[in-house]
């Protein structure tokens, strides 16, 4: 795991020194992703750079260091990420009588482009990564990201400048890079908690989507390329599932069981390997308690568990994790988080993220993260399993609401919504105690009984509400056209499919490799491995949420795995994840900080927010009217970055 940056200098009058230089500094901003080494490479006759900081994970010599050129001189490249089934490319390649110096998965990775060409190699590699390519012999640059977009890169014209790094952080770090906020992207973060690719929240900036590739030839770079029309997909997400409901992985129940637990015993094998100390997180919750289960079947010593607790009463999962590593036999350990601890924290998230992210787990991800860095350098998480698998409220509730909604006139759901939005989400939470934050979901409810659409119904599940904060620029619609799913799909396939191509991306894997990387730490998600993608697509949806004894569940099929490794009692409970006590805090220990960057005066300065809006909400949050520290929680965050970055 490391981080690259680079860049194409049309028409430069800077020297090769100059240039070297240029790059060294773009590349020192990323010393957090790659704390072990740094390098650089220059094309001796086109103004091509190319940087990289390495984190050593695999190979720990010299012979893993990048920029990497390949055997036929050919290919440069600079990369982040683990490519898990390297062993098994590198022995076909070796019995084409390939030779190797090392055994990095990066050497492995060259070779098979240097071999196969990058098309094919693309198809054969497995894990997550980013990289930028030269092929010096057809003079382009390739840039690509991983199938699912579990590792990040932007890229950018800074005048006559291409830019690509794996964070923003280091494109600013360019002489000629301008700074100049996008509104529409501004728009979009501020309903969604987070900017969609290929937007970014800098002008003539995108983030390259997941599994796409842009690949500009000479002719591109020095005629400066809308870079936006540039990108393409290599892998489509819509042709695996056709493909995989084609050829479904099992005809019993029995079966598909079977063959999911081996699957996945496989996936989880895989990321154990390491030539540092290795250990994983544990919420307690189904994804990460599969996980670590399975982790400690393989392991021949007790894995090295880590958990995260919240001393607020109703916000704590660390007892669950404690008792299932108790259970499993783990080598545990939690930290619990108090609310002067997340307080100082907070400063640190505008370059931690380098754009606004206002995903409020961000903060225990990143503790998490900086707790097992103490004593690991990889850990397995279980990201990913709700999106696959059904895991979130929305794909039980979403068709439930889409059902009662077709069943009642509009005007009976318009007093309807109204008379919930009468009574404050606090009064809420007190009618239904044992449900965690059941006024705001309720509220939530209320806003989208009046919708018309599933794909409307799915967007505003997943909206804070923000964008009105935002000065004439109504958010554009989360998914696009090309993202509707077959309309032979259930509405919780549909939304499933949509958390894939859009949530998981753009929210869940951006907090979790800022929040790790911060300090150092690769993650690796089983759950996202490529086999399991193809295998969950060709089952029924009955295998992801079905009905059961304890009423409609989601990750019906992983909910089987676990229970061969840890009983019911244990795990069978209201998903809660890594909730926070955000609306306490900003009524509490966080209000000075939050009434500083909501004064009138922060908020108007560059007129680019609803300053009378926001300070009604925050006034109705402080007086118990509606518990509204989501949408207040994106202003927070925006108006932080941008006190630390403009």
């Amino acid at each position: 795991m490391c981080g690259f940056t680079g860049f194409f200098a049309k028409n430069t009058k800077s020297s090769r020194t100059e240039l070297h230089v240029i790059c060294q500094a773009m590349t020192d901003t990323l010393s957090h992703r790659g704390p072990d080494g740094a390098g650089l490479w220059q094309d001796p006759d086109i103004p091509v750079v190319l940087g990289h900081r390495r984190l050593s994970i695999i190979d720990l010599s010299k012979e893993g260091a990048q920029p990497m050129v390949s055997a036929s001189d050919r290919y440069v490249i600079t990369y982040n990420g683990e490519i898990y089934n390297f062993p098994d490319i590198q022995k076909e390649l070796s019995e084409m009588g390939v030779p190797f110096r090392g055994r990095s998965d990066t050497e492995v990775f060259l070779a098979a482009i240097d071999q196969w060409g990058l098309n094919l190699a693309l198809q054969k590699i497995n894990g997550m990564f980013a990289f930028a390519l030269w092929d010096r012999q057809e003079r382009r640059l390739h840039l690509v990201r991983d199938r699912l977009g579990k590792k990040p890169l932007y890229v950018g014209w800074a005048g006559n400048t291409l830019l690509f790094a794996s964070e923003l952080k280091a494109l600013r770090a360019h002489p000629d890079f301008k700074a100049e906020i996008d509104e529409d992207a501004l728009a979009l973060y501020m309903r969604y908690s987070c900017v969609p690719a290929p937007r970014c929240i800098y002008k003539n900036v995108w983030s390259l989507p997941a599994g796409h590739i842009a690949s500009l030839d000479l002719s591109a770079l020095q005629s400066g390329e809308n870079l936006g029309t540039q990108m393409n997909a290599y892998w489509h997400h819509l042709n695996i599932l056709k493909e995989s409901h084609a050829h479904p992985p099992g005809s019993t129940e029995a079966e598909i069981i079977q063959s999911f637990d081996e699957l996945l015993s496989t996936c989880v094998r895989e990321r154990l390997v390491s030539d540092v100390p290795l250990g994983a997180f544990l919420s307690g919750g189904i994804d990460s308690s599969a996980v670590v289960a399975l982790m400690q079947k393989i392991s021949n010593r007790p894995v090295k568990t880590y958990s995260i607790g919240f001393q607020e009463a109703g916000f704590d999962e660390a007892p669950y994790a404690k008792k299932i590593a108790a259970h499993l036999g783990t080598d545990h350990h939690e930290m619990y988080l108090s609310a002067q601890e997340a307080l100082d924290i907070i400063p640190s998230l505008p370059q931690m993220y380098d754009e606004p992210f206002g995903d409020i787990s961000a903060i225990p991800t990143h503790l998490v993260s900086r707790f097992a860095r103490e004593s690991v350098t990889v850990a397995l998480s279980g990201d990913g399993g709700d999106e696959m698998l059904g895991g979130y409220n929305r794909h039980i509730m979403g068709p439930r609401i889409w059902n009662k909604m077709n069943a009642v006139p509009g005007f009976l759901r318009g007093a309807l919504a109204r008379g919930i939005h009468k009574i404050p989400t606090t009064r809420w939470d007190k009618m239904r105690p044992s449900q965690p934050q059941f006024g705001t979901r309720l509220h939530k409810f209320a806003d989208i009984i009046g919708l018309e659409s599933e794909e409307e119904i799915y967007e505003s599940l997943l909206g804070r509400g923000g964008d009105a904060f935002v000065k004439a620029h109504p958010a554009h619609p989360f998914l696009s056209k090309s993202d509707y799913a077959p309309n032979d799909m259930s509405f919780g396939e549909k939304m499933m499919y949509w958390d894939a191509l859009t949530y998981l991306p753009n929210d869940i894997l951006t907090k979790l490799d800022r929040a790790s990387m911060a300090v150092s730490l690769e993650c690796r998600a089983p759950l996202l491995d490529r086999r399991i993608y193809d295998f969950v697509w060709g089952l029924p949806e009955h295998y992801k949420v079905r009905k059961t004894k304890n009423g409609v569940q989601g990750k019906w099929l992983l909910r089987q795995i676990l229970n061969r490794y840890v009983p019911t009692s244990l795990f069978e409970r209201p998903k809660q994840g890594f909730a926070m006590p955000v609306g306490e805090w900003l009524r509490g220990p966080l209000r000075p900080w939050a009434e500083e960057l909501l004064s009138e005066t922060a908020l108007i300065n560059d007129g680019l927010l609803q300053a009378d809006k926001i300070r009604e909400t925050w006034n109705n949050h402080q007086n118990g009217h509606g518990n509204h520290a989501d949408a207040l929680w994106n202003v927070l965050i925006f108006q932080s970055w941008k006190q630390h970055w403009m």
